[in-house]
């Protein structure tokens, strides 16, 4: 495939009526949303990733959330199965799109997965056991990312909606997270974030980071480390339980 591809989609007008399950909704100012949608675009295009846009989805609240559809490990995409009914109309569009990618392409048709559940850190597949991505999907995605040589470790979760809302990985694979919410059992380490939104880090590089302007302390550690961090505000996707890592799906 040659050049790094971000997939990512417009947010929908109707983002507003997004599913909220462990917050408070407040009112999402979809024009505001809009913008900061377009800065982490460009912040995925500065770290020189080839951005891809999948179809449009104006009429499907959550489906600016690509990460939740697909698993991309090498060169297999594994496409989700969403435990809730309004978004599985999301998963046709970004099957065309990993086609014509040249990935090859596989699905859970066992159980529930959201890929805001799956973490890969180097030939380690974290999984979380969450309300969207359950025991059978996680055992049937074990034995497709084993084709690829990755083993997969489960991890239960503790009052969050996704793995990623938990936890993600930096550049050198070590794992950045909020203790409280996941079983640390399953994990070898996890570096405590400065603040929960510090949890949400995508990799955009050996030493290129992106984070959330909602996690300032975070950012500005990891520039003292000496990474490169971009950091973006994406507020009205953070008030529907979205992160850094929700909107988009990064091709290597």
């Amino acid at each position: 495939m040659g050049e790094r591809t971000a997939l990512v989609r417009r947010p929908s007008p109707r983002l507003g009526d997004g599913i909220v399950t462990h917050i408070e909704r407040t009112p999402v100012d979809a024009e505001l949303a809009a913008r900061q949608h377009e800065a982490y675009v460009a912040a995925l295009e500065s770290a020189g990733w080839r951005v891809r846009w999948l179809p449009p989805a104006d009429d499907l609240p959550d489906g600016v959330f690509v990460e939740d559809t697909v698993v991309v490990c090498d060169d297999l995409a594994v496409l989700g199965r969403p435990r809730v009914p309004e978004r599985v109309p999301e998963i046709p569009s970004m099957e065309g799109t990993v086609a014509e990618l040249g990935l090859e392409i596989t699905r859970i048709d066992e159980g529930f997965l959201d890929g805001g559940d799956v973490l890969q850190v180097g030939n380690t597949v974290y999984a979380g056991r969450s309300a969207r991505t359950n025991e059978d999907a996680i055992c049937q995605l074990t034995r497709q990312v084993a084709t690829r040589g990755r083993r997969l470790v489960p991890v239960a979760l503790h009052d969050c909606l996704h793995l990623k809302t938990a936890m993600t990985a930096l550049p050198d694979g070590s794992l950045i997270g909020v203790p409280e919410l996941v079983d640390t059992s399953a994990l070898p380490y996890l570096r405590v974030a400065q603040e929960p939104a510090g949890a949400h880090v995508v990799v955009l590089g050996e030493k290129q980071v992106l984070v959330g302007a909602s996690a300032p302390r975070t950012a500005d550690q990891l520039a003292a480390e000496g990474y490169d961090v971009a950091v973006v505000d994406i507020g009205e996707f953070e008030k529907l339980e979205g992160c850094v890592t929700c909107l988009s799906v990064l091709v290597p």
